[in-house]
């Protein structure tokens, strides 16, 4: 999509982080942003400071996990502006550990969020998009996507399965001629809050007591405050992706040579059939 002036764009996530500067990003571009987030708190934030911008903001208290809630949050966009041109599936959350031993909890909750997520969104939008015969869906994946390292699971795969889906939606949407891009984003380490996602974790997905603890879990925790402290800015994932959408491409990879060294060496085991080799990112 080249003319993105005055058409419409909807963010999940959009609170914070990297949802937070795509809605910036493409306010810039004078789209008119729909911020979608389950924090209600941090989400009207959010859109009263690009607002005070000058930008045209609509707030949507929204969990991704529900797909009535997504589709409630497409009619929102749709009754507030008549479109939706380019829909962000962003929504992300994390939680580590032992694969054998992490509670069903976690998996429940960053399944829930991360891949379902997108699922619902593309459920709802893509049909949308399709009518219009025009648009682009951009998917959240991550570097993690490519990789296989320990005490992560459940966020292993579901960006895993994130990137799948958006490469199988890619290849749809070719195989019928629409004019709808897909791009999938895949960025190394972030200075978000990723590392405090627990602050929406819904009460019935809470970890039981004694669960979710043990060095495993110091360990990870541990690596991801470091790599969200040291991650760069989340304003650079958002002009990745809104390059990806003018030029219409699907990839957007970390421009981190260790991320790319450990993707790299994941798809050598492959093409090699060899049994994995650990080359941890950070």
């Amino acid at each position: 999509m080249e003319r993105l002036a005055d058409r419409v764009a909807v963010v999940t996530g959009a609170a914070s982080g990297i949802g937070r500067a795509l809605a910036a990003t493409l306010a810039n571009e004078r789209m008119k942003v729909v911020m979608a987030d389950v924090e209600p708190g941090a989400l009207a934030a959010a859109a009263r400071d690009l607002a005070g911008r000058g930008a045209e903001v609509l707030a949507v208290e929204t969990d991704v996990t529900r797909q009535e809630q997504v589709d409630a949050l497409a009619r929102r966009a749709l009754d507030a502006f008549g479109a939706v041109h380019v829909v962000c599936n962003n929504a992300g959350v994390f939680a580590g550990g032992l694969s054998w031993s992490q509670p069903l909890e976690d998996y429940r909750w960053v399944l829930g969020v991360n891949m379902w997520g997108v699922i619902h969104g593309i459920r709802t939008f893509v049909p949308i998009l399709l009518q219009q015969d025009e648009g682009h869906v951009v998917n959240t994946a991550s570097m993690a996507a490519l990789t296989a390292n320990p005490y992560a699971a459940a966020y292993h795969m579901s960006k895993h399965a994130v990137l799948a889906l958006s490469e199988v939606l890619y290849h749809e949407l070719r195989s019928q001629g629409a004019k709808v891009g897909v791009s999938a984003v895949c960025p190394e380490a972030v200075a978000t809050h990723i590392d405090h996602a627990e602050r929406n974790r819904p009460v019935e997905l809470r970890r039981p007591a004694g669960a979710g603890t043990g060095p495993d879990v110091e360990l990870v925790d541990g690596a991801i405050r470091a790599a969200v402290a040291g991650g760069i800015s989340p304003d650079v994932i958002a002009a990745r992706a809104l390059r990806a959408i003018r030029e219409d491409r699907f990839y957007v990879l970390s421009d981190d040579d260790a991320w790319r060294r450990s993707a790299s060496s994941r798809l050598e085991d492959v093409r090699l059939v060899r049994n994995p080799v650990l080359v941890p990112p950070v």
